[in-house]
This record gives structure tokens, sequence and C-alpha cells, in this order.
């Protein structure tokens, strides 16, 4: 058995942590799907789906995301929910693409004190790294 030999361990059902010794860096396979709601700089909303929320937030800040926020910049991450598949992030996105904004608005407004905390704390990093570029 090699000292920096790197160990595979099951973190879950749905993600693989591989890892080695304690200089090594982790390293997290995501492979779970989301379903999230950005308030755009104009105050609309845009519901999408990704398989990697900051890196889809971080491109749509760019304006290399959709084409529909590439013109509303800057865009905040209002609400997400997480599935296991990208079948399931599909058809929620389009379901709540078929709600009103008034009931886009009671969704997010009704989300766990935890979910506005973690879409705060995404905002916060995604910003931070914004200014660092």
């Amino acid at each position: 058995m090699r000292e920096n030999a790197e160990r595979i361990k099951i973190a879950d059902k749905k993600s693989i942590m591989v890892s080695g010794d304690v200089k090594a860096k982790t390293r997290v396979k995501e492979t779970y799907a989301y379903t999230y709601i950005v308030e755009c700089g104009d105050g609309s909303l845009y519901t999408g789906w990704t398989n990697h929320l900051e890196e889809r937030l971080e491109s749509h800040n760019q304006g290399k995301g959709a084409k529909y926020t590439r013109s509303r910049l800057p865009v905040r991450l209002v609400h997400y929910e997480v599935f296991a598949t990208k079948q399931e992030a599909m058809k929620r996105e389009y379901a709540i693409k078929q709600l009103s904004r008034k009931d886009k608005l009671i969704l997010i407004e009704n989300q766990s004190v935890e979910v506005r905390t973690l879409c705060d704390d995404v905002a916060t990093k995604i910003n931070k790294h914004m200014v660092d570029l």
C-alpha cells in the first residue's frame, strides 16, 4: 500500500469523495441536479436547472449564461431545490415556469430559513469571486 495512494470513500449514494494524504486536496464529484430561480437586475425572475449551481450562477453573471439573463445583469440566487437526477430537476423547472410571477414569489417567500441562508452564502461567495476577477 503506497503512502500517497488515493482512497475512495462513498460519501453517499449520489457522490464519491476521493482523498489522498493530508496534503492532497479533497475532490467531490457532484452528481446532484439543481432547479434554481434567480432574480435579474431588472427585477424579473429566471428559472433554470444545472448540475453545478455555483458555476452556473457565475456564468450568468459573466454574461455567458442564458440569453434571457445576459441583458439583465446581475442575477442573484433567490431559490433552489436539489434532485437526484437531471430528469427530476428538469420536470421541476418546467413546473415552476408554469407558475405565475405571484406564485413564484410565494414559493421564494415560503422557502426554509436554511435554504434562504444558503442562497445568501452562495451569492456572497460568487460576488467575492467576481470582484477577484
